[in-house]
C-alpha cells in the first residue's frame, strides 16, 4: 500500500487547490492508499527562519507532526497557488523551517556535496495559475516549480517530481473545473 502526504499550501479553504486536494485524496484511497494531510495554512508555526541555519529553532508541535507524516510517506503531493510568480509565503515558510540541514539533507564536512536524506520518496506537483502553464515555463522560466522541484524536493533526494499545471483559473467555468477535477482524481487513482 502507497503512503501518501497531500501538503496544501493555499491559505483560503474554499480555493480551487482545495478541491484539487480532495479531488487527489479520493482517487488515492479509491486505489487503496494511506493517506494523511497536511494543510499548511491551519499549522501554528512561526514561517521566518529566523537565525538562518546559524542555531536552530525548536520546531512547533504542528511542524513535528508534519515532519512525522513526510517522514512516513512514500509520495508527496503539493497542491499550491502561483502568486507572483512563486509559493504562497507560508509554503515557502513551512519548506524553510522543515527542510533543514540534518533532517532533509546534511552537507558533507570541508565538501561541496550533500548527502540527501529524502531518498526513496517520490513527488507530484499540482500547481493553479492564472495564465496557461507553456505560457508560465516559456516567458517566466516557472520560478514556482524550480524552487520546489528542483532547489527542494530534488536536492533532498525525492524523485521524480511530477508537475501538473492548472489554468487558467480565473477565466474556467464550471465545466472547466469539473474536468481538471477528474484529471487529478485519475492521477489520484494511479497515485502519481
Amino acid at each position: 500500500m502507497k503512503k501518501i502526504v497531500i501538503i496544501n499550501g493555499h491559505t483560503h479553504k474554499s480555493s480551487f487547490c482545495f478541491a484539487l486536494s480532495s479531488a487527489y485524496k479520493k482517487g488515492a484511497v479509491n486505489s487503496g492508499a494511506a493517506i494523511k494531510e497536511i494543510v499548511i495554512s491551519d499549522l501554528e508555526f512561526n514561517p521566518n527562519l529566523t537565525f538562518g541555519y546559524q542555531k536552530r529553532m525548536e520546531l512547533e508541535p504542528d511542524l513535528l507532526k508534519a515532519w512525522e507524516a513526510i517522514q512516513w510517506a512514500d509520495h508527496l503531493v503539493w497542491i499550491h497557488p502561483v502568486w507572483w510568480g512563486g509559493l504562497p509565503a507560508i509554503t515557502k515558510g513551512f519548506i524553510d523551517r522543515l527542510f533543514l540541514p540534518g533532517m532533509a539533507f546534511k552537507y558533507r564536512e570541508n565538501s561541496l556535496w550533500w548527502d540527501q536524506l529524502l531518498k526513496g520518496k517520490t513527488a507530484h506537483i499540482i500547481t493553479t495559475l492564472d495564465q496557461p502553464g507553456w505560457y508560465y515555463r516559456l516567458m517566466y522560466g516557472r520560478p514556482s516549480v524550480n524552487q520546489l522541484r528542483k532547489s527542494t524536493l530534488k536536492f533532498c533526494g525525492i524523485k521524480p517530481v511530477k508537475v501538473s499545471y492548472v489554468g487558467i483559473i480565473k477565466t474556467s467555468d464550471e465545466k472547466q473545473r469539473a474536468q481538471w477535477l477528474k484529471k487529478i482524481q485519475k492521477a489520484g487513482q494511479r497515485q502519481k
